[in-house]
C-alpha cells in the first residue's frame, strides 16, 4: 500500500476563516476528509500534518524518509523563501507535489517565485481544494508507474 504525507504550512489551519475570497470557504479538516476519501478509493494510506513552525515542518519532512512513498505539500508562505524547507524536501529524495489553493502566479510579485518547485515533480495552483485531489491522483499514478517498471 502506498503511503503519502499531506503537509500544510503556516496559516493553513485558518482555512475557511482567512481571506475566503482568496483561499475558499473550506476548512483544512474538510479538505483532509476529501483527500482521505480519495485515498481510500485509490487504496493509499494518507497522513496529515499542519504546522506554523518551520522547524516542526522540517522534522516532519525528515520523518517521511523511508516511511512514506510521496509527499503533497502546501508550504504556504514558506514557498517563497524557505530554503530550509526546500533542502529538507530535497534531502529525503521522495517524490513531491507542491499545491497552492490560489494561483500564486496571478498574485503579488513576491508570490510568483517558489523555491520548492525545483525539487517537486510538479506544482498545482489555482484550483482551490480540488488541487489536493489532483495532486493525489497525479502522485499515485507516478508512483504506480515507477513501481511497475521495477
Amino acid at each position: 500500500m502506498l503511503r503519502i504525507a499531506v503537509l500544510n504550512g503556516p496559516n493553513l489551519n485558518m482555512l475557511g476563516i482567512r481571506e475566503p475570497g482568496v483561499y475558499g470557504n473550506e476548512s483544512l479538516s474538510a479538505i483532509e476528509t476529501q483527500v482521505k476519501s480519495r485515498g481510500d478509493e485509490l487504496g493509499v494510506q494518507i497522513s496529515f500534518f499542519q504546522t506554523n513552525h518551520e522547524g516542526d515542518m522540517i522534522d516532519r519532512i525528515h520523518s517521511a524518509y523511508c516511511n512514506e512513498d510521496g509527499i503533497i505539500i502546501n508550504p504556504g508562505a514558506w514557498t517563497h523563501y524557505s530554503y530550509a524547507i526546500r533542502d529538507a524536501l530535497s534531502a529525503v529524495s521522495i517524490p513531491i507535489v507542491e499545491v497552492h489553493l490560489s494561483n500564486i502566479h496571478k498574485r503579488e510579485a513576491f508570490r510568483h517565485v517558489s523555491v520548492v518547485a525545483p525539487v517537486a515533480l510538479g506544482q498545482i495552483a489555482g484550483f482551490g481544494a480540488s488541487g489536493y485531489l489532483m495532486a493525489l491522483d497525479g502522485l499515485v499514478r507516478k508512483l504506480q508507474s515507477e513501481s511497475s517498471k521495477e
